[in-house]
């Protein structure tokens, strides 16, 4: 809610406007807008999440956005005041043929958000975990320039925001657009500059630092181990599963994860095997220790 009314704010956006969201979910995002009289569109390619936005009557097109799925989309619908992405485009292979579909299907005076993960706080946090398979772009300013400029778009503002662990909200325009450029874009690229992102070194030392914690860690837990304590993980998320590899974590150093999703209760860690339970688990068993594996919900 408070998203779409700082984006109909500082975009100017009208009842007449027409609103695109590319990874659209459920149509949550896209409800707010069309509270506001505004005609909207979602995308997405899961079919029965796409089927239950419908149902709450937020037209969705179960598929992926194509340049050739923008190109069906203007001769039904017209093109789009603003298109917005909310961490859709770092699961994205092609993002080339996105980006394309994007600049063809935006009025020459509209906007498109992207909400991406930010690999600054990727980097000076030593987030390795949230890099796994659905993961495939990890994003900073510098490159989404270049990537925009090959489509005739520019980034005119850049918003550090905190989901994800730490994203950035990207507003691009056509370079015919309106907008004038915000300072924020130069001050995230020297941000990006000054940590050494765009050198292979850098990511050498990155790793480095990422094993020593690894080593650090195991250390602790081997001299808890020795002690007869038990320890219980907390929160079974997706990067649990980089983790638990890259830290070496077993099951018999891990007794049992807790998580509060029911359709992950009752069953077992990836690879790792580790029981997963609902979290009263915690009180039944009263381990000594907890590793907080969810760690942003901490």
């Amino acid at each position: 809610s408070d998203y779409a009314e700082y984006a109909v704010d500082i975009l100017d956006l009208k009842e007449s406007s027409f609103v695109i969201d590319i990874g659209s979910n459920d149509g949550t995002c896209l409800e707010f807008f069309k509270k506001q009289g505004m005609s909207v569109l979602g995308i997405d390619p899961a079919t029965k999440i796409a089927e239950l936005a419908n149902s709450r009557g937020i037209e969705t097109i179960a598929d992926f956005f194509s340049f050739s799925l923008a190109e069906d989309i203007i001769k039904e619908y017209g093109q789009a005041d603003l298109i917005t992405s909310h961490n859709a485009c770092a699961h994205i292979d092609d993002l080339d043929g996105v980006i394309a579909g994007v600049s063809h299907l935006l009025k020459n005076d509209g906007t498109f958000i992207m909400e991406v993960g930010y690999f600054v706080d990727v980097y000076e946090n030593r987030w390795f975990d949230t890099i796994y398979h659905e993961h495939l772009d990890f994003h900073t300013v510098r490159p989404l320039e270049k990537l925009f400029s090959r489509f005739n778009m520019d980034i005119y503002k850049v918003e550090r925001i905190s989901p994800q662990g730490g994203s950035i909200r990207v507003f691009v325009q056509k370079k015919s657009g309106p907008k004038r450029i915000d300072q924020s874009v130069e001050e995230l690229k020297v941000i990006e500059n000054k940590l050494g992102l765009h050198h292979w070194q850098t990511y050498e030392k990155f790793e480095n630092e990422i094993n020593n914690v690894r080593d650090n860690f195991q250390d602790l837990i081997k001299e808890i181990k020795r002690k007869g304590d038990r320890i219980a993980g907390f929160g079974a998320p997706t990067k649990a599963t980089t983790l638990c590899y890259h830290f070496q974590l077993e099951k018999n150093q891990v007794d049992f994860i807790v998580d509060d999703n029911p359709l992950k209760q009752g069953l077992y860690s990836p690879g790792k095997h580790i029981p997963v339970y609902d979290s009263s688990f915690i009180y039944k068993e009263k381990p000594n220790y907890l590793v907080i594996l969810a760690w942003n919900f901490a």
